[in-house]
């Protein structure tokens, strides 16, 4: 059998299997393969000669073949090992001429050689020394490749010589680079007929194949089929029909598939292949769609093998009470009752700190019932301490209680400075009395309030509106049209080519889902889905088509204090290597540089 039939035979065993992203037949490769002086190009190794295949399908669709003049000596070794004489490269093109016809050739394709990183890496290095940006190739390493396919019975190493003899290449490599190129076309074919075997059959899956999936989770690979190539969300479930997992991709077959043919490394995945008896496919209108719904879904299913997002329920809120002596409280439900909610926090530890704060500068009541209008009461221990005002013992009157309640609602819901300069002012005295741990434990408590307010005040600001439409361009440049109600996505769709965007949009809002609003900044949904569809708001070219009620947030709201917090942070841990002294494994100095900054 000839090499250009064999060729064709391995090509026709892919073509039965299901397209999959980019079809490896559809892909254009150029197999590139250098000669050089020896040594590293970063050492001042120079290049001699350029061969490379630009092949498709299959078939070859040209050849590049160029000495180039090193304008150095070739090593006396060299020359014997490749046959490239001083005298062979004297009237050569320079690489400067060289690299740019290479360029023009490969363009368009994915770069193939055996040991790319040698072979790609000389080619960008004498890029960069030219000044030419580097095209974004995308590059195949049939050695690494080899590895994973070819055993130790079939050869005792990956070098290119013995595996062209595995794969009955045409052309034996002879350390040219053209001779050497076309045998790594050999190779490469032969190694996509061994994966494309596999279920590997797009240029997404060869680039993340694995030999450590195991041969149970590739015979599973049929569990894709019947799935669209379409936005959407899959669920896997077992033979009870139990949710195991839910996840989301703009590509539901491609993704699913990867499973079975891909890198997955992480060892509960593996478990949960071996368990799936069948995959659900749940195509949506839209990416955001698709997340939306597997949010949705992962916190109805609750599958054993999703870490994240299981329970959406279990977040906490701090309350400020409305009664005669309010006070602040951590709960778990936001209740019609007239109280402004902060958060919500994903755990009861962070709320807690962030209560901390909010303590430390307004010293409203910590006890937890309820006061009378006239209470009579013994002090407790705080108001001892100067950290309560006690209106338990009537140390303070209604109106007095009431304005630092008023400067506490305005902390959380329009304006933290109160409790940033307070906060500040404390970590900047701990930090110059050396106290560096309960300065540390401060910054925390301020960045769990500072965290905890801007969420409060994005999510309201959403949350607030009865309705919202916004519209913006795919990948495919199509309109993607989504209505948002209340902070819930109550409806996705994509403008169909050539249609009638106002009927389109106002078609959608009719059938959009009804949402009533309430109490708190999550009234409809999850803090998770409203803040999805909040990046997707705030993507570039997404457009307002729609707006009921107000969307806006405070000038001078938690947002901008936290960006300047994070901000102060990074620039400490940036420092840290270079400052001492260290207490606990911590750097110190660097906090107590900053602690005094304006936040």
């Amino acid at each position: 059998m000839t090499s250009v039939s064999l060729a064709a035979t391995r090509w026709e065993e892919q073509r039965s299997f299901d397209e999959l992203g980019r079809p490896l037949r559809e892909v254009t490769f150029c197999v590139v393969d250098l000669e050089t002086t020896g040594g590293p190009a970063a050492a001042g190794s120079q290049i001699t000669e350029i061969g490379a295949v630009r092949v498709r399908g299959g078939e070859v669709l040209g050849e590049f073949q160029t000495l180039v003049n090193p304008h150095t000596e070739i090593p006396a070794f060299i020359a014997v090992l490749t046959g490239i004489t001083n005298g062979m490269v004297a009237e050569a093109p320079p690489i400067e001429s060289a690299l740019p016809a290479f360029l023009e050739f490969a363009a368009g394709s994915v770069l193939v050689a055996h040991n790319a990183p040698f072979d790609v890496g000389f080619l960008r290095h004498f890029a960069l020394e030219q000044g030419r940006a580097w095209p974004d190739f995308e590059v195949v390493d049939t050695a690494k490749l080899a590895r994973r396919v070819v055993t130790r019975d079939e050869s005792p190493n990956c070098k290119l010589s013995s595996l062209a003899q595995v794969f009955r290449s045409s052309t034996t490599p002879n350390h040219r680079a053209l001779s050497d190129a076309r045998a790594t076309v050999d190779v490469l074919h032969g190694l996509l007929a061994r994966v494309g075997s596999l279920g590997v059959h797009t240029l997404e899956e060869l680039q993340t194949y694995s030999s450590r999936v195991s041969q149970a989770q590739r015979r599973k690979r049929h569990l894709a089929e019947g799935l669209p190539h379409a936005p959407g969300v899959y669920l896997f479930r077992d033979g009870e029909e139990r949710v195991l997992y839910v996840g989301t991709s703009r590509d539901l077959r491609s993704r699913v598939r990867s499973y079975f043919t891909a890198s997955e490394t992480r060892s509960r995945m593996g478990e949960m292949i071996g368990l799936a008896e069948s995959v659900t496919g749940i195509e949506c209108a839209t990416p955001l769609e698709g997340e939306v719904r597997e949010l949705r879904l992962i916190g109805h299913h609750k599958p054993r093998y999703n870490r994240r997002s299981r329970f959406p329920e279990k977040t906490v809120f701090v309350k400020l009470t409305r009664e005669p002596w309010p006070r602040l409280s951590l709960v778990r439900r936001v209740l019609e009752d007239g109280a402004d909610y902060l958060g919500p926090f994903s755990s009861r530890k962070v709320a807690e700190r962030c209560l901390a704060a909010l303590h430390e500068t307004f010293p409203v009541r910590q006890c937890s019932d309820r006061l009378p209008l006239h209470p009579s009461r013994s002090p407790c221990v705080l108001a001892e301490m100067g950290r309560c005002l006690s209106p338990c013992d009537a140390s303070v009157d209604e109106p007095t209680y009431a304005h630092l309640v008023g400067r506490l609602r305005e902390a959380i819901t329009r304006d933290p400075g109160e409790v940033v300069s307070a906060l500040g002012r404390r970590m900047a005295g701990l930090a110059g009395d050396e106290r560096y741990e309960e300065a540390g434990a401060h910054r925390d408590r301020l960045s769990a309030f500072l965290r905890g307010a801007a969420r409060t005040q994005r999510l309201g600001a959403l949350t607030g509106c009865p309705e919202l439409v916004a519209a913006g361009r795919d990948d495919q440049g199509r309109w993607a049209v989504h209505v948002v109600r209340h902070g819930r996505l109550a409806a996705a769709g994509l403008i169909p080519p050539g249609g009638d965007a106002h009927r389109f949009v106002a078609d959608l809002r009719a059938s959009a889902e009804t949402v009533a609003g309430g109490p708190g900044p999550v009234p409809a949904a999850s803090a998770e889905e409203s803040e999805r569809i909040l990046r997707w708001l705030e993507s570039p070219g997404v457009r307002l088509v729609h707006l009921e009620g107000e969307w806006s947030c405070p000038p001078h709201g938690a947002g901008r204090h936290l960006a300047v917090h994070d901000a102060l942070r990074r620039s400490q841990e940036s420092l840290a290597p270079f400052d001492e002294p260290r207490v606990g494994g911590t750097v110190h100095r660097p906090v107590a540089a900053w602690l005094g900054s304006d936040l």
